[in-house]
């Protein structure tokens, strides 16, 4: 044993001192879904003398406890169904879990797209929440937390899908496994193992990332306590510093003038378009506290009414009033705004919204494609187009770029979240996460690589299923051809499919938002994992469960020819229009927009007037190459591609 495993059990037998007693992990507890048609892992931890003894379907089992007083067993193989019932017997002590079922168990992991939560999405999927009976779907959520050392035990508890639950389920993981139940009607679980922001390094164990040195080395580095609280208080302290400075600064806050009540000071009065960042409105480079107004004519009959005030995302924090009276705040850029504001705050006639913005770096102010409006049950009053704002405070950006999230560093998300889970039995996994890779997609392709050997390795399932969701299309859309780092990325992504056995990808390209990383539409990723699931874990051989993938290419003429398997029924354009996103490229390496035509069932022409003699075609090739479109007609897109290799590929 390391010296920190013996500190662990050295300080679990003092928590013990006069007292035998068995412990049972979390995952072990009631409305457990236990994997069906494979022997599962039963283990916890008994500081007493003699056996341990588990009943389970009629049968008994017996396992001793070893020197660091945990002890493991087997259940054999057993059929999807239940409700069973485990009892566990040590000395005197007896635990019971009850409502057990025998399913399939999912491990759905990565960051903020698969933390995603179904609460986010109540307008969007009303009828899928209110329809979320159902005690065959189950999850577990992993509670966040890092460690510098492997853990042994974690938090979290199980979850069945009902109203009351379903809006802390992971929506990407619970579409998924919902299609699954559907087609199979099997109980199906969710291990929910998740941290938003957080790059696959730290989701790899030490072992794992042997190849990887100076990953190896900045694990070590801040395994020195020293080491970890200096980064941890620097950071704290610039960080409160610069909270400070923006607050105490900010002439918005004036008690003889609060602008929250009163309008601005004509001299500080610029305008701005909603949504729209201000640095695009003459606020150029402009971090610090920036207030925003918006006046708005309101009938007697709404000011007497509850109303919703939804303000889309707001580049970074606000707080929010309402003829000066705070409806609401937030501090996260990522979360939507959907402040109440009740009856009495508005009035008949004019009204004012005064939105006080903090802007840590970066651009600043009201996020584009989302919902800017006062809202009421039968009316509503829109909020987009001309706002005034004036600057209460301008500072130099707050350094985050420099900032040592230990949730960020390597290993530290493996030894916390997903080290205790590997004795529990499994059906495969689903992995969503690359955004926070996205600028190093250098590395991507054996990173990942190293992170399902290391896990495959660690379960010791064999070549279990791993799902992996490509990147969906974001950011900026740009006018011409070009390089890109999200495109490598998802390259590499799907590189890792070639690479290793019974790995699939799900494309969704054609489902992201150009200002938002979190895409709304979760349904869809959801169904897309399941059909890889069905071809990888459920060997449904007849099923088209990917879009169309280049084959081959051959020059003819002045044109490129391309060859595509899995087009299922055919090749098509989605949207009855003709192709796009489609790139050709001659010696010179400059790339320009192509003419794209399906040829027969399989095969797509490229060509340019521009190009007399193409030697390189690139499809997608983007970090948002809105309006890709080639699709077989099972309706599954295409995933990017290139032809060439002159940006080494991953």
């Amino acid at each position: 044993m390391t010296k920190y495993g013996c500190l662990f059990f050295f300080t679990l037998l003092i928590s013990f001192a006069g007292k035998a007693q068995l412990r049972l992990p979390a995952m072990v507890s009631d409305s457990m879904i236990l994997q069906r048609d494979k022997p599962v892992n039963i283990w916890g931890w008994w500081n007493g003398a003699g056996p341990v003894t588990v009943s389970f379907n009629g049968k008994e089992y017996r396992a001793m406890a070893d020197a660091q007083q945990r002890w493991q067993l087997q259940l054999p193989a057993t059929p999807a169904g239940g409700p069973y019932t485990l009892t566990i017997q040590a000395g005197k002590e007896t635990k019971t879990i009850r409502e057990i079922l025998m399913g399939d168990v999912w491990l759905c992991s990565g960051q903020s797209n698969m933390e995603f939560i179904m609460g986010k999405l109540t307008e969007k999927y009303p009828d899928e929440i209110a329809a979320s009976n159902n005690p065959m779907i189950r999850e577990f959520q992993v509670t966040q937390q890092y460690a510098l050392h492997p853990n042994q035990v974690l938090n979290g508890k199980w979850r069945v899908a009902n109203q009351a639950n379903i809006g802390n389920f992971s929506a990407v993981a619970y579409f998924m496994v919902k299609a699954l139940y559907e087609k199979y009607k099997v109980p199906m679980a969710v291990i929910k193992s998740t941290w938003g922001g957080t790059p696959a390094e730290s989701w790899i164990s030490e072992e794992g990332l042997r190849d990887f040195s100076g990953y190896l080395e900045r694990y070590h580095y801040y395994q020195d306590s020293v080491n970890m609280k200096a980064a941890i208080n620097r950071e704290r302290t610039v960080t409160n510093q610069w909270q400070k400075n923006a607050k105490e600064g900010d002439k918005g806050r004036l008690l003889e003038n609060n602008w929250k009540m009163n309008d601005f000071p004509t001299s500080s009065i610029g305008s701005m378009q909603v949504p729209g960042f201000w640095e695009k409105y003459g606020l150029k480079d402009a971090d610090g506290v920036v207030w925003c107004k918006k006046k708005i004519t309101v009938t007697a009959l709404q000011a007497s009414a509850d109303a919703w005030l939804e303000l889309g995302m707001i580049d970074d924090a606000d707080s929010t009033f309402v003829n000066g009276v705070l409806v609401g705040y937030s501090t996260n850029r990522y979360v939507a705004r959907k402040y109440k504001v009740p009856a009495g705050i508005l009035k008949e006639g004019n009204n004012t919204i005064t939105v006080r913005i903090v802007d840590t770096d970066g651009n600043g102010g009201f996020i584009a494609e989302k919902k800017y409006r006062l809202l009421w049950k039968d009316s509503e009053v829109s909020l987009a187009g001309n706002w005034e704002y004036a600057a209460g405070n301008l500072v130099a950006p707050l350094p985050v770029a420099s900032f040592i999230k230990m949730s960020t560093q390597p290993i530290t998300l493996f030894n916390a979240m997903i080290h205790p889970l590997i004795p529990y039995t499994i059906k495969g996994a689903a992995w969503y996460q690359g955004e926070s890779n996205g600028g190093r997609a250098g590395d991507y392709r054996q990173l990942l690589t190293a992170l399902i050997k290391d896990w495959r390795g660690r379960w010791q399932q064999g070549d279990f299923p791993f799902l992996i969701v490509q990147l969906a299309n974001y950011m900026e859309i740009v006018k011409e051809p070009g390089e890109s780092g999200w495109a490598n990325l998802r390259e590499a992504q799907q590189q890792v499919t070639k690479d290793l056995p019974n790995v699939g990808l799900a494309v969704t390209i054609d489902i992201g938002e150009a200002y938002d990383v979190h895409p709304l539409n979760k349904k869809e990723v959801g169904e897309r994992l399941s059909l890889a699931a069905r071809k990888l874990a459920y060997n449904d051989k007849k099923l088209v469960y990917s879009g169309p993938e280049l084959l081959s290419y051959v020059k003819k003429g002045k044109a490129i020819e391309l060859t595509f398997q899995q087009v299922g029924s055919g090749l098509m354009a989605m949207g009855d229009k003709p192709l796009e996103q489609f790139a050709i490229a001659g010696a010179d390496k400059k790339f320009v927009w192509a003419t794209a035509k399906i040829i027969g069932k399989n095969k797509v022409r490229v060509e340019s007037d521009a190009i007399s003699e193409p030697i390189a075609v690139r499809y997608a090739w983007a970090n948002n190459p809105k309006g890709c479109n080639l699709y077989n007609k099972e309706g599954i897109p295409a995933s990017p591609f290139r032809t060439d290799d002159w940006v080494k590929k991953p």
